[in-house]
């Protein structure tokens, strides 16, 4: 007996439903990201797609990190235990997660597996001895602003600074 095809109706139906959970996905990945909590690698791959960095951290998790950089305001992390679920999602530009990051201790790698590489042009300041990499993000999750992390010669963080676009905007305009 050959197999049933669904109705048209309900194929119409199920495409409708695919689109808007990816739409969801896309509009608003931090609760999609929370909702699956404990999901394996391979469904967050395909919810999310494939991410734009990935890291094995000291303390055998790993992160993935989906960058939106450098028109973007966003960089989200998947946080993995050693089995493979997902533990933590989280948007990783904003002041709490900035508000981490140990001046004098983190070096290059750390801030790497913390926010992902800049996507802006990374800035050397011969007189201060310092690299500077920025992200764009939005300060207080409105304003519009770059978030830099500055590195003396051996690669070791030095000091952080959010600067308020001057150009203007905020993230009620932008959605």
């Amino acid at each position: 007996m050959p197999p049933r095809s669904l109705p048209r109706r309900h194929l119409v139906l199920f495409c409708i439903a695919a689109a808007l959970l990816g739409a969801c996905a896309t509009l608003q990945p931090e609760q999609t990201g929370q909702q699956m909590i404990g999901s394996p690698e391979s469904a967050v791959r395909q919810t999310f797609g494939p991410p734009t960095e990935t890291h094995r951290l000291a303390d055998g998790t790993s992160r993935w990190l989906w960058s939106r950089q450098p028109f973007g305001h966003e960089v989200y992390a998947a946080d993995f235990d050693a089995a493979g679920r997902l533990i933590r999602y989280r948007q990783m530009l904003t002041e709490a997660e900035i508000y981490r990051a140990r001046v004098g201790v983190w070096t290059k790698q750390d801030v790497q597996q913390h926010f992902g590489l800049p996507r802006e042009p990374v800035q050397y300041y011969p007189l201060m001895q310092r690299e500077a990499w920025s992200w764009r993000m939005y300060k207080d999750g409105l304003q519009t602003a770059h978030f830099s992390c500055y590195f003396d010669n051996a690669g070791v963080l030095r000091q952080t600074m959010i600067i308020v676009d001057p150009l203007g905007g905020d993230a009620r305009r932008a959605r």
